[in-house]
């Protein structure tokens, strides 16, 4: 309302009538904040009117005819000369209008913002959360065969898996000495190793057949199984493939050949996710396992992994070897070579 003190207390002549049988009567009209007053030339209030009640009989036309709202019979009659009181009187009509609390308004802006908190609870959290519940219910049995599915595609581009009785065994030894449940040796495609859904790591050829010392390939098949029990596998899978591939796993224990395909692309082009130092070194401690060997096959100059060097859980330490020397050579013939 302050903004419109230009029209505090203006004055205008018209004619106001009680009732439709009396006679109209001359009266001078003052306007405040919120109330018209009508007063007779002796400055003798005759009634107060609410700006916020009263109405006009005949918008845009003239005399300008007001009454109080729900009494019709009572009126003013402004003339046309009066332009200024009339256009006070829309004016703060309008004003007292717009600060009154709008219900309707109010509860629309009360649907929309339950609508929207809604369509966020589906965008961001539902994905989520199915991703979640469907990574927990899955069992054992259907993801070794999740990551025998994906193995089976990653073999198309890296390979076949690298198989043979006697070197099978070695690699059975390798496995339970590093902890993990399955272990595949690829001819190619990957750059070291990779976990896959089912307890599987993927390693490549190159990791056992071009070092003397079996303690590198098992600290990269540590590291793996250290990422993978940061990062569940199958969870990754889901986040690739998107909700709808967790909502057929849920519905119906599958998922289409597109999701295992878009899957193993991604997994063999993405970069390995890097683990901290302070992780690394205890992977190794716990299966008491030095890490500057692995260290090293990381970089051979030792400037870029210095911390896994000088902060090897094993230093000093007398220890047994990873793997005796006749399972380590039996190993490294695996692929044939």
């Amino acid at each position: 309302m302050t903004a419109l003190t230009q029209y505090d207390r203006i004055e205008a002549t018209g004619l106001w009538r009680p009732h439709p049988d009396e006679q109209r009567r001359e009266v001078v009209v003052s306007i405040g904040e919120a109330t018209l007053t009508i007063s007779d030339f002796n400055d003798q209030a005759i009634t107060h009117w609410s700006l916020a009640a009263l109405e006009r009989q005949n918008p845009g036309a003239f005399p300008a005819i007001f009454h109080p709202d729900g009494d019709p019979e009572e009126t003013l009659e402004l003339a046309e000369s009066e332009t200024t009181m009339i256009e006070a009187i829309a004016r703060l009509q309008s004003a007292i209008a717009r600060a009154r609390p709008h219900p309707g308004r109010l509860r629309w802006a009360s649907v929309t913002g339950v609508i929207a908190a809604v369509a966020a609870l589906l965008v961001f959290w539902l994905p989520g959360a199915l991703q979640r519940h469907v990574t927990s219910v899955v069992p054992e049995t259907k993801r070794i065969a999740i990551g025998h599915a994906v193995l089976d595609r990653i073999e198309r581009v890296a390979g076949r898996a690298c198989s043979a009785n006697e070197e099978e065994a070695a690699l059975g030894v390798l496995a339970r000495r590093t902890g993990v449940d399955r272990l595949v040796v690829l001819p190619g495609g990957i750059a070291d190793t990779l976990h896959l859904p089912g307890g599987i790591v993927a390693v490549n050829k190159t990791l056992i057949e071009d070092h003397e010392d079996p303690a590198v390939a098992a600290g990269y098949i540590l590291v793996e199984r250290a990422r993978a029990q940061a990062v569940d596998p199958l969870a990754e899978l889901l986040d690739t493939a998107g909700p709808l591939a967790a909502f057929r796993l849920l519905t119906t224990g599958d998922l289409t050949r597109e999701s295992l395909d878009h899957y193993a692309e991604q997994v063999l082009s993405a970069p390995r996710a890097e683990l901290p130092d302070d992780v690394i070194l205890s992977v190794f401690g716990q299966a008491a396992m030095p890490s500057t060997p692995y260290a090293y096959a990381r970089d051979i100059t030792g400037e870029t992994v210095l911390g896994l060097i000088e902060a090897d859980p094993m230093a000093g330490r007398t220890l047994e070897p990873v793997l005796p020397d006749s399972v380590w050579v039996r190993l490294q013939n695996i692929c044939g070579t």
